[in-house]
This record gives structure tokens, sequence and C-alpha cells, in this order.
């Protein structure tokens, strides 16, 4: 039983769900700033065309985790329940650290994509997607997503179908940032950038709260039912 606020059987649910937590975590507006700097003396055609390779890239990294991350993890014996504890507990950790130093998280971001700076190779997929965009840290958030799949039933693929919409917005939203992201420095600046970082890192601490308690419900039902018999 899943007493998740969010109706996660539906695509709308499912995708509400997924998007802010997404969102929060790859934080596209704040990461073209870094883009902004990594490719600066580049073309403006060169930085059009990085930027829609790495949001293709990105969405390749996001539907993998999330349509089989999960599974994986299952098929090592890994409960539904156990999963979805800790995940949210990566999620609301990471959340934590970036709510506290979102400083500490931009160097590390920018110290990831520092190779891309006089490099002549494609860049597009190692640094600048994995592990600069779309990394380790969201990796985890999109597998902890998944596990608040249903159980079985239709409502399944609706999940999963709102959940890789959501990964697809996000996909757009990197390549619309980064292909701008000239405009966005002019338009928030590192303060305001950091402003707004900590605003979307707090909702990626609800999100893990969130993930956390559907799994302590899941355990507290799982031993209801064991105890009734």
């Amino acid at each position: 039983m899943d007493l998740s606020p969010l109706p996660v059987e539906s695509a709308i649910g499912a995708f509400l769900l997924a998007f802010p937590a997404l969102f929060s975590i790859v934080n596209p507006i704040g990461a073209a700033l870094i883009f902004n700097e990594v490719m600066e003396g580049r073309s403006i055609a060169e930085r059009h065309r990085m930027a829609a390779r790495i949001g293709l890239y990105s969405t390749i990294v996001l539907l993998v985790s999330l349509w089989l991350g999960s599974y994986v993890l299952n098929f090592f014996g890994v409960s539904l329940e156990a999963l979805r504890i800790a995940g949210g507990l990566v999620v609301a950790i990471r959340a934590w650290a970036l709510l506290m130093q979102p400083g500490t998280h931009e160097e590390r971001k920018a110290s990831a994509a520092a190779p891309a700076h006089d490099s002549g190779e494609d860049v597009a997929f190692f640094p600048l997607t994995m592990p600069f965009t779309t990394g380790p840290g969201t990796i985890a958030v999109a597998i902890a997503l998944s596990s608040q799949r249903p159980s079985s039933g239709i409502g399944t693929l609706s999940f999963f179908g709102g959940m890789s919409l959501a990964a697809i917005t996000i996909s757009l939203m990197i390549w619309l940032c980064y292909r701008s992201a000239g405009s966005v420095v002019a338009l928030l600046g590192p303060s305001g950038a950091r402003v707004f970082s900590r605003l979307v890192a707090f909702l990626l601490l609800c999100v893990g709260v969130q993930i956390i308690v559907t799994g302590m419900i899941g355990v507290a039902h799982l031993m209801l039912a064991h105890g009734g018999r």
C-alpha cells in the first residue's frame, strides 16, 4: 500500500513526484553558469551543438536509471521497502549538503567540468554529461524515485510514463539553459544562482523525507501483516 500524497499510479502523479526532485538535483539553471565558463572562447554554433548533445546524453542516463535502477537492486535481493528507505536517505543527505554548503557543490561541479576547458576531444558525454550534469547524485535520485513504483498492475506503466516525461522535460531544460547560458548568467549572476540552488535543495530534501516515510509505512504494513498470521 502506497500512502504517498501523490497518486503515483497515474502519469500526472508520477511526473509531479519526479520533476521537482530531478530539477533540484540537476539544477540546470545553476549548472548553466558553470557551462558558460567552460565554453568560454568557443563559438556560438559549437556551444549550441554541445548543449544539444548533452541534452540527448542526459535523457539516456536519466531514462536508464529510472527504468532499470530499482529492478537491478531488486535482482540482488533488495526489497522495495528497503530501497525506498535507503534511496530516500541518499536523496535527503544529498539535499542537506546542497542546502548547507551550496558553494562546495558548485566547486565540485566546476572541478568535474574542468577537463573540458582546453580539450579538443569530444567532451559532451565525459565530463560534461557525466559527471557534471547527471552524475552519481542524479543517478541515485533517479533510482530512489523509481522505487516509488506501484507493486503491480497497469499503474506501473503509467508511473514509468510520467517518470519518463519528467526526465525528458529535465533534459529539454538542460538543453535550453546550456544553449542560453550567457543569458542565464546575465539574468541571475552567481549570487542569484546560489539563492536559487538553496530553494531547490530544500524542495529536494522534502522529496527525500517523503520517500523515507513511504518506505517506513510499507515496512510497518509488512510487520502488521506477518504479525496477524
